[in-house]
């Protein structure tokens, strides 16, 4: 299971630079504007920097619209400011096609200017308080669209976690659509370290963390510190240590 944090200053991707060997993927947003808000281009390229040259950087696009040339193009934005991993939020989309209408348009975006670059379809464990599609959709909307991955996050941040609407089972299922389109499969949403049990055994391949590597546990008033991520990422390494050997995951450097 692969480790993302996101950071959400250049000072705070300083602070997951100090634990590089404790994670896998910097991830950049601005969670001001959302739940996946897109942070400015010249903040993902700071961060290109001044985190090491073999941690993968993620950027988020925003909890987009259905407008699949306006996403197709903050998509192009993200990774030639230098991110390798292109996440998308399906917030404005109501149904499976438009979905993947999005997906596809930010796959041949992405993939024209960087075929190494991987595109995740992003929806929310909550969907059902937003109205966007499903949590379970998602994998084949991400394997009809070209995408490398599928996640779930939440939409709405109130303190619900990610098991408060979608239980272990139901996300076990999405694992395994994902892992049978040969996709990679992402949770998150509050996730705390008491969760890993449950992440690891349904196979989980990353999971995305702010708040559980924030002082206080405190996604917005508390901050990054690199102690925090090196004691969930050992929490994180014994469970996998009790888990069942699973393939190796693909990754995208640069």
């Amino acid at each position: 299971m692969l480790l993302l944090i996101s950071p959400d200053s250049v000072d705070e991707a300083l602070e997951c630079a100090k634990a590089a060997e404790h994670l896998d993927i910097v991830d950049v947003k601005k969670p001001d504007e959302g739940s996946l808000g897109a942070n400015f281009p010249w903040v993902i390229r700071e961060i290109r920097e001044v985190v090491p040259a073999d941690t993968p950087v993620s950027a988020t696009v925003g909890d987009v619209p259905y407008k699949p040339g306006t996403v197709a193009q903050a998509a192009l934005g993200a990774v030639v400011s230098g991110a390798t991993y292109i996440k998308v939020g399906l917030y404005g989309c109501t149904t499976p096609g438009q979905a993947i209408d999005v997906m596809t348009g930010v796959v041949r975006a992405v993939k024209d200017h960087r075929p190494d670059a991987l595109v995740v379809a992003s929806g929310y464990a909550d969907a059902h308080r937003i109205g966007c599609v499903g949590p379970l959709a998602l994998p084949d909307i991400a394997r009809r669209s070209g995408c490398d991955a599928a996640m779930l996050d939440t939409a709405v941040k109130d303190g619900t976690r990610l098991f408060d609407h979608v239980p272990p089972d139901v996300c076990g299922e999405f694992v395994r659509r994902a892992h049978a389109s040969g996709l990679l499969a992402a949770l998150a949403g509050s996730v705390r370290a008491a969760d890993l049990g449950a992440l690891t055994r349904i196979g989980t391949d990353i999971v995305g963390v702010r708040g559980a590597v924030c002082e206080g546990g405190d996604r917005d008033a508390g901050r990054i510190r690199p102690q925090l991520i090196a004691a969930f990422r050992a929490e994180m390494d014994r469970h996998a240590r009790e888990a069942p050997p699973g393939p190796p995951v693909p990754t995208a450097t640069g």
